[in-house]
């Protein structure tokens, strides 16, 4: 093993337990150290390696006392740029409504999209900002946010705008989604293949010239767009060197998550319909399954995710928040990672590398996010827990001590003790 020299440590951890989500597994070391260089993880170990030289001489050591260090969590799928509020929704599910009936009446996401054209950029950046201050306080250091409650190409473009300023105005790092193919606008009722007409020829053609979105979303369902309008947006997308994403099978088979996996997509989320015949195509194309549990719960739905089939075929699970206004929403990760266990029947270890680096993977960020080790990004978190499976036992709960992103401490509530 390399030794340590201090002049090349910007921030040694002590005192402390890793579980590093590597190889599949939370891979525990127990009494361990790490050290972080500029923005990277430069060394992981057990604490005993180390000399009492090289921790009194490195300019800075933090005494976890006894906490535990994981990967910050990285969110894979969220929608948390809206205008309006769904509460009058919540209160119509309550009374037997469903997803299907809302959106028929033109609830759903038509009244979102409806207060999202209507509210500024600046209104909906400060909207906005106050969900990523409280997913960072959650110890979610990567986000996915999607578009979608424009519609048009005008406030899409708004919408990404915004996910682009967040990126920079806040230290999570933010990968923006183009979701211009959520549902179909009222002005295009009677047209949905001329909304997709525009979607391809104008909207993404902008989004790429201005660089403001690194994938591209469909919403394929029975009440959204159809498997030939969204092999349209995918070739598109493809042929402009997009990501590709989807959500599929949410409500129904439709067989998206087959024609995904034609094009090589990052993930298919929802899938509570997924077939077994679409699931091999996944495995065969390495397309990450996103798990959501906050809108199963949200949507009292019944039909579960094949988990059992995508363990069987080696698909790596993600879970995210999936934060929006209508079906999910939810700001607490370690909520639904206890949701992923109870309802989806996930373990601990699955959810939280689907809160980790199966949530990186579905990103495509695995490289850089999602697990400690040496070279990564140092986007961690110290927890006060007395085992990483705690993070899914106490539901809600998020009893965190630090949180790091690319090596700079952003919250450190030691000093308060």
């Amino acid at each position: 093993m390399t030794p340590l020299e201090p002049d090349k440590i910007d921030t040694l951890f002590i005192n402390c337990h890793l579980a590093t989500m590597t190889g599949n597994a939370f891979s525990i070391i127990e009494k361990a150290a790490l050290a972080v260089t500029g923005k990277t993880i430069s060394w992981i170990g057990k604490e005993k390696d180390l000399s009492d030289h090289l921790k009194t001489k490195c300019q800075k050591v933090i005494d976890c006392k006894n906490g535990w260090i994981l990967p910050g969590f990285v969110d894979c799928h969220t929608h948390l740029v809206w205008g309006g509020s769904r509460s009058n929704e919540f209160e119509m599910r309550l009374a037997g409504a469903s997803y299907e009936e809302i959106s028929k009446k033109g609830g759903g996401i038509f009244s979102t999209v409806q207060a999202t054209r209507k509210a500024s950029k600046d209104e909906l950046f400060i909207l906005a900002s106050k969900r990523v201050a409280a997913l960072l306080s959650q110890g979610i250091t990567t986000l996915e946010i999607k578009s979608g409650y424009g519609l048009n190409l005008e406030t899409e473009l708004k919408l990404l705008e915004v996910i682009r300023q967040l990126d920079k105005d806040f230290p999570v790092h933010i990968e923006a989604t183009f979701l211009g193919a959520h549902a179909l606008p009222r002005e295009f009722a009677n047209d949905p293949d001329g909304y997709i007409d525009l979607v391809t020829d104008t909207m993404l053609p902008k989004i790429k010239n201005q660089g403001i979105a690194t994938a591209v979303d469909v919403f394929c369902e029975h009440i959204a767009f159809n498997l030939s309008q969204t092999k349209k947006v995918f070739q598109t997308a493809k042929d402009l060197g997009l990501n590709i994403k989807l959500h599929a099978e949410q409500l129904s088979d439709s067989n998206g998550a087959a024609l995904a996996a034609q094009f090589s997509a990052l993930s298919c989320d929802h899938l509570e319909y997924l077939s077994l015949d679409s699931a091999k195509k996944m495995a065969d194309n390495h397309v990450t399954a996103v798990l959501l549990p906050g809108a199963f719960y949200f949507l009292k739905e019944t039909q579960k995710p094949p988990v059992d089939i995508l363990r069987k075929l080696k698909i790596p699970m993600a879970v995210s928040t999936d934060l929006n206004p209508g079906s999910s929403p939810v700001h607490s990760m370690t909520l639904v990672l206890n949701m992923a266990c109870v309802l989806f029947g996930l373990t601990c270890e699955e959810a939280l590398l689907g809160a980790t680096i199966h949530g990186a993977k579905a990103l495509s960020l695995e490289k850089s996010k999602g697990s400690i080790e040496k070279g990564k990004d140092a986007d961690l978190v110290v927890w006060d827990i007395d085992t990483a499976a705690d993070l899914c036992y106490l539901a809600g709960l998020t009893p965190i001590k630090m949180v790091i992103i690319e090596g700079r401490i952003l919250h450190d509530n030691f000093k308060n003790e």
